[in-house]
């Protein structure tokens, strides 16, 4: 599978549809926009800091990836014909068969599914490119990031650590993730 073109779209819990595309070097505004629409709440449960500006190296570290060790997906909607971001996950690779796993969703698209169906393609693309981990640092109040883990299917565990979860996520087989079933 070639992360870099990856492509689906699927249905949210609503039935609204919603496409899992590769994030696209020209879609750094879209990005900033996305950030721009998301509470100081939701970017410390992603950031561990209300971050509102990045410099430009941050934002080329984020939108130019190489999906190989460095994989992002973007969840777009369609309004008025503008692909609107809101909301994404990545991974990057930490060592070999181990990745780093992070998302963002814009807040008026929380609680819909968005962070469920992310996982599932991240997974997806990291089992194929021969992953074995995923892991995660979480604040222990973001109770949202960890249901999303804790229903992924995947053997899980969790350690805390001064103010943060340490989560790993084991991609050995399971039947709610298998690229058969989505």
């Amino acid at each position: 599978m070639d992360a870099s073109i990856y492509t689906v779209t699927e249905a949210l819990r609503d039935g609204s549809r919603i496409e899992i595309r590769a994030l696209r070097p020209t879609d750094g505004d879209e990005l900033q926009s996305a950030v721009g629409r998301m509470s100081d709440e939701s970017l410390r449960r992603r950031f561990f800091a209300p971050k509102r500006h990045f410099s430009e190296r941050e934002i080329e570290y984020y939108v130019n990836v190489d999906f190989v060790n460095h994989v992002a997906l973007a969840a777009v909607v369609n309004v008025d014909r503008h692909a609107l971001i809101v909301g994404g996950g990545r991974y990057i690779v930490l060592a070999p068969g181990v990745a780093e796993v992070a998302f963002g969703i814009d807040d008026a698209q929380q609680g819909r599914g968005l962070g469920a169906l992310l996982m599932k393609h991240l997974t997806a693309i990291a089992r194929d490119s021969g992953l074995r981990q995923l892991v995660a640092e979480v604040l222990p109040e973001n109770a949202a990031m960890l249901a999303v883990f804790k229903k992924s299917g995947l053997a899980m565990t969790m350690q805390r650590e001064g103010g943060v979860a340490h989560v790993t996520l084991d991609l050995g087989f399971s039947p709610l993730l298998s690229p058969c079933s989505g």
